[in-house]
């Protein structure tokens, strides 16, 4: 059983990866799916029948602007009371991050007891996973958020330097060869929040909360990254990460 007892208003740095180091995406269309779990799951009002019916209706296709063009034309069915703050999020081959804020008491816990049983669920019934048990590699791990530099250091760590290892494998060990290079690749990259962070989508999932205060403008943001890659400072946060 998990030690930790999260507090309302929390921020913590939450992450796992696949049993064995083993994939849990194999597909585009399971990180959409992951990232349709986020939302819909972020609900202490959460029904399945409201899952089974955005598949039924886009036959399985899935983005944010579909997401929320469904949430639009159902806020009959879908009564949302939010558990958590979701403030960033990024999905790598084997691994996610997420960075949430507990909203209601027992939130974040709640939170990833159904999002873990729900897309561990969907990946074994989809890809015939029967009798093999567990996806993630035990308990997700957990880094509570102690201050605002840790904040925001964090945050680069979720949105750059991890989809960064994509083009530079070596980045946390030997740091960045080319930081624009990164910076194209994280900014083009849709399975992380950059994109958000530096003005260029909306999405229906996330809540910058603080963060809006700590970087009113994309150009903020978007010094800020910069400034940690050519100080690699991202070194601060790495006792934050999967090895």
């Amino acid at each position: 059983m998990r030690k930790i007892k999260f507090e309302k208003g929390q921020i913590c740095h939450i992450f796992n990866r696949g049993i064995e180091k083993r994939s849990i995406f194999m597909n585009d269309a399971d990180k959409w799916r992951f990232l349709q779990m986020l939302y819909l799951i972020n609900n202490s009002n959460f029904s399945f029948g409201v899952l089974y019916e955005i598949e039924r209706k886009n036959k399985g296709r899935i983005n944010f602007n579909l997401l929320q063009e469904f949430v639009n034309q159902n806020k009959n069915i879908i009564n949302r009371e939010p558990l958590v703050r979701i403030m960033a999020d990024c999905l790598m081959p084997n691994h996610f991050h997420l960075l949430l804020q507990e909203i209601q008491e027992g939130g974040i816990s709640e939170f990833m007891q159904r999002f873990g049983t729900g897309y561990t669920k969907y990946f074994n019934a989809k890809y015939d996973r029967v009798g093999e048990g567990g996806l993630f590699q035990g308990p997700y791990k957990v880094t509570i958020i102690k201050n605002d530099i840790q904040l925001q250091y964090v945050l680069a760590y979720i949105n750059v330097i991890n989809p960064g290892q994509l083009v530079e494998p070596n980045l946390k060990e030997e740091g960045p060869k080319d930081i624009d290079n990164i910076l194209n690749f994280a900014e083009n990259y849709s399975f992380s929040t950059n994109p958000e962070y530096l003005g260029l989508r909306e999405s229906i999932i996330i809540d910058k909360g603080i963060f809006k205060d700590f970087f009113p403008t994309p150009e903020k943001y978007e010094e800020f990254i910069r400034d940690v890659l050519e100080s690699k400072r991202y070194n601060q946060v790495s006792n934050l990460t999967l090895e």
